[in-house]
C-alpha cells in the first residue's frame, strides 16, 4: 500500500457527537476501527487492520506524549491526551482521546481501546504551544534518543511546574 506521507495543511474535523473507536493489540497493532475512524482518517479497514497505530502520527506531534501515553497505558492506567493525528492524504486532525487497557476473562491485558472526540478548540490551543517546544527539543537534539530522553524531562517537569502529577490530569483540567 502506497501512502502519500506529505502534508496538505488542511484540517479535517468531525461531528461533537461522532466517537472515533479504535482497538489495538499491545504492540500497537490495530485490531478494530469504526466507520468514524475510517472516514477522519482515509483509510479503508483493510489498510487499518494489522497497520501499527502510529499510521496517523504527524510528524508536528511530541514524540514524548506517546512515550508517556504508552507507558501509563502499559502500566495499566487509562490515559487522557490531545493528538494531532495526520489523515491518509496528508490532512490533519486533532482529536481528544480516551485510551484504556483491555483485560481477558482472566485479568491478562491484551490491548488497548481508544475513543477520541473532537478536542475543544481553547484546549487545543493550549496544548499546541507547550507540543511546539517539546517537539523543537527533540529536534534539536543530537539523536532521536536524546530527543525524547529531553523532551519527556520538559513535559514531566511542565507539569509538575503547573502543579499536576500527569499529563492527563493537566489534560482533564484544560478540557473542562
Amino acid at each position: 500500500m502506497a501512502i502519500d506521507r506529505s502534508l496538505t495543511n488542511v484540517e479535517r474535523t468531525f461531528q461533537w457527537d461522532d466517537v472515533i473507536v479504535s482497538k489495538t493489540d499491545l504492540t500497537g497493532k490495530i485490531t478494530y476501527a469504526n466507520d468514524v475512524f475510517l472516514g477522519i482518517s482515509g483509510y479503508t479497514e483493510e489498510e487499518l487492520l494489522g497497520a501499527p497505530h502510529s499510521i496517523l502520527r504527524h510528524p508536528a506531534m511530541p514524540r514524548c506524549v506517546f512515550k508517556f501515553l504508552w507507558d501509563r497505558i502499559a502500566d495499566g492506567h487509562e490515559v487522557f491526551a490531545y493528538v494531532l493525528n495526520r489523515a491518509k492524504n496528508g490532512d490533519h486532525y486533532w482529536v481528544f482521546a480516551h485510551v484504556t487497557p483491555c483485560y481477558d476473562r482472566t485479568g491478562k491485558m491484551v490491548g488497548y481501546h481508544s475513543n477520541r472526540r473532537v478536542p475543544k478548540p481553547e484546549a487545543v490551543a493550549t496544548v499546541k504551544p507547550l507540543y511546539e517546544t517539546l517537539l523543537g527539543i527533540e529536534n534539536g537534539a543530537a539523536d532521536r534518543k536524546q530527543g525524547m530522553e529531553q523532551s519527556f524531562a520538559a513535559l514531566v517537569k511542565t507539569i509538575g511546574d503547573l502543579g499536576f502529577d500527569s499529563y492527563d490530569r493537566l489534560v482533564m483540567t484544560i478540557s473542562r
